[in-house]
């Protein structure tokens, strides 16, 4: 769906543009260095947008320097103090993200609309199913993808009427399929960016697959603009399934996919510890576009791998290299992973 177009730093969102990657920080904005490196790595991983937390002076103060050290735009999360959010924009946010609603007075909230009107600097408002408002829970009889949609369109319409539109809106749950018919009932009711996300999805396997289901639902019908796959653990991981996610719905190019057997009784390989090297391996050639496939034995491997561009099949100690279904070479166990990576540089 064709959205309001909204620039993002270097970035710009909406508009039938490409939806975009996001991410958080888990590290305490105000230590620069450790900020710096983990959004550093999460730019190499694919990150196109990054948030922080700012809840103190020094968080936000501590904007100037992150900015100046990284190559993404930067948004700062905001909650309850109105102050923050004047103070993260004039230290270089690129977004704020708030909920209007726990910033206090409308005063207060046209303070910062102000700020960022002065800034040029999008706002983000953002509501979650934790957050609702009471006075909704008691209208819809609890927490509902209905009320989540009226407190979020509340917000823009409070925001609009302070005369300004350069918004993103996210309604966000942990319930995967209240989420969905949230952001279908909203992206029926507004023109603005949506980011798209479950919240609080969980570890990595139980969020990536909530994740998953939820993200693939809501993309595959063209509603979103950024995304975010929220797990707990390193955030990098959250690039890596975003990705995923965005390539298996036909919504992102490029990139290395890897294809891999479950394993059987056949295999006579270290499977499951090669897939996942070459699959770490791999995110060296973003830049390509192409498939690998990584097998377990050598009777159905060359057949099972050749509708990829490249792959390895295992044997007792040893595997062959394939190259579109042709069997190239025969190779030690051990030198299967550097094969494969020689064949992708030669591409």
């Amino acid at each position: 769906m064709k959205t309001k177009e909204i620039r993002i730093g270097n970035r710009v969102i909406g508009g039938g543009n490409p939806i975009l990657i996001q991410s958080m920080c888990n590290t305490k904005t105000e230590d620069v260095e450790a900020t710096v490196a983990q959004i550093l790595r999460l730019e190499q991983a694919g990150c196109d947008i990054i948030r922080v937390a700012v809840p103190t002076m020094e968080a936000a103060a501590a904007l100037k320097e992150i900015r100046r050290q990284i190559h993404i735009p930067l948004v700062a999360d905001i909650h309850f103090d109105y102050r923050l959010a004047i103070a993260a924009m004039e230290c270089g946010a690129d977004k704020i993200r708030i909920n209007p609603g726990n910033i206090g007075s409308k005063d207060r909230v046209q303070a910062v609309v102000d700020k960022a009107k002065e800034y040029g600097v999008p706002i983000r408002v953002g509501v979650n199913s934790g957050s609702l408002e009471k006075p909704l829970i008691e209208k819809y009889g609890g927490v509902t993808a209905e009320g989540l949609v009226e407190s979020a369109l509340d917000k823009a319409a409070m925001i609009e009427q302070m005369g300004y539109d350069n918004l993103v809106i996210s309604i966000k749950s942990s319930d995967v399929m209240m989420c969905v018919k949230a952001h279908e009932l909203i992206s029926k009711k507004t023109g603005y960016p949506l980011h798209v996300g479950i919240t609080e999805a969980g570890t990595l396997t139980s969020g990536n697959i909530k994740s998953a289901v939820g993200l693939g639902i809501i993309l595959n019908q063209g509603i979103g603009d950024t995304i975010r796959v929220s797990l707990t653990g390193d955030p990098v991981e959250e690039i890596k399934s975003a990705k995923l996610i965005l390539k298996t719905l036909g919504l992102r190019k490029g990139g290395v996919e890897v294809v891999s057997c479950p394993t059987c009784g056949r295999t006579q390989i270290d499977l499951i510890s090669l897939a996942n090297q070459v699959e770490n391996m791999v995110t060296e050639f973003d830049h390509l576009d192409v498939k690998v496939a990584v097998m377990g034995c050598v009777v159905n491997g060359p057949g099972e791998a050749r509708e990829a561009d490249l792959g390895i099949a295992g044997g007792i100690g040893e595997g062959l290299l394939i190259k579109r279904g042709q069997v190239v070479k025969k190779l030690p166990e051990g030198e299967l992973l550097n094969a494969l990576r020689e064949e992708l540089k030669a591409i």
